[in-house]
């Protein structure tokens, strides 16, 4: 991959999918019918708006490797990206990721008002993270986690749908965990160069703090996603459906403790990597978005949780 795409890190533009993420409440489930034009209007704006946060995420991505060039040519892995390696000027990585932060309001701007304010946000919070909050422990990974709620909060605004309580605290518990398992992925990879100079920013040194840390937000995405099945929040939206949802628990649980292992063991802590080569991820991630699929959108469905589940 030349350089310069390297620099805006496409493979990490999944994370804008929880832009996405409002249309499950959208789309018709539980025999809700919408028209054609409604639906490719929304979908479009959608669309648009994830692109925008594809943008902007780059933009920093771009001026962050400036930022961190001196401290990842000490790492065993981050050494090798484009401004770190010298593939890339100082220059070019600035002009490239302020072009793409411009870009990225310019397509804001062309869903409506509300989703441009939330990039800029966004962008504002990126600022601060990459000028002092990353460097301070916990704060640094609830600033990320922060991040993905925004994109969550836009991908709502964008299409026109309330913005729910559950929304946002499953979005950043999740998040959140995934930023430790970073953190714990970055160690272990350092850990096994014995010559290597790095450390981490906000000092995430030590094994018991870090491994508390990765417990009580890997259980709390689990807790938030089940509590989240069982409410009335849920139930109001797919009615006796949400039963089913609570059903696949145990394989959010799978791809929990799947991403500590992989990190325990200093493999990639990207999910596109996750899924690439970790057959467990692949099939468990398969395996829900077929679940997903039947439980929300195959007729009767509904009636059989409702006669086989007692609540």
């Amino acid at each position: 991959m030349p350089a310069l795409l390297r620099l805006l890190r496409p493979g990490d533009w999944i994370k804008n999918i929880f832009v996405l993420l409002p249309l499950i409440f959208w789309l018709p489930g539980a025999g809700r019918g919408i028209d054609a034009p409604t639906t490719t209007a929304k979908l479009t704006v959608a669309a648009l708006a994830f692109v925008a946060f594809c943008l902007a995420s780059s933009g920093w991505y771009a001026v962050n490797d400036v930022l961190d060039s001196r401290e990842d040519r000490m790492h065993p892995v981050k050494q090798r990206r484009p401004v770190a390696s010298g593939q890339v000027s100082v220059v070019s990585a600035i002009a490239v990721g302020v072009g793409c932060m411009v870009a990225a309001l310019i397509a804001a701007r062309a869903v409506n008002e509300a989703t441009l304010w939330i990039v800029v946000a966004y962008l504002v919070l990126q600022g601060f993270y990459n000028l002092g909050l990353k460097r301070l422990i916990f704060i640094d990974t609830a600033t990320i986690a922060s991040g993905f709620c925004l994109r969550a909060i836009c991908g709502a605004m964008a299409i026109a749908v309330p913005v729910s309580i559950w929304l946002v605290l499953c979005v950043f518990f999740l998040t959140l965990y995934l930023a430790f398992i970073k953190r714990a992925c970055d160690l272990t990879s350092a850990n096994r160069t014995p010559l290597s100079m790095w450390k981490q920013r906000a000092q995430y040194g030590d094994w018991t703090e870090l491994n508390w840390l990765l417990s009580v937000s890997g259980g709390l995405t689990v807790l938030m996603y089940l509590m989240y099945t069982l409410s009335s929040h849920a139930q109001g939206i797919f009615g006796g459906r949400a039963l089913g949802l609570a059903l696949l628990t145990p394989i959010v649980l799978i791809v929990v403790h799947r991403f500590y292992r992989r990190a325990m063991h200093g493999l990639s802590d990207s999910p596109l990597d996750a899924i690439r080569t970790d057959p467990i991820v692949a099939a468990s991630l398969a395996l829900f978005g077929f679940g997903v699929y039947v439980i929300l959108y195959v007729p009767g469905v509904e009636a059989v949780l409702r006669q086989a589940i007692l609540i």
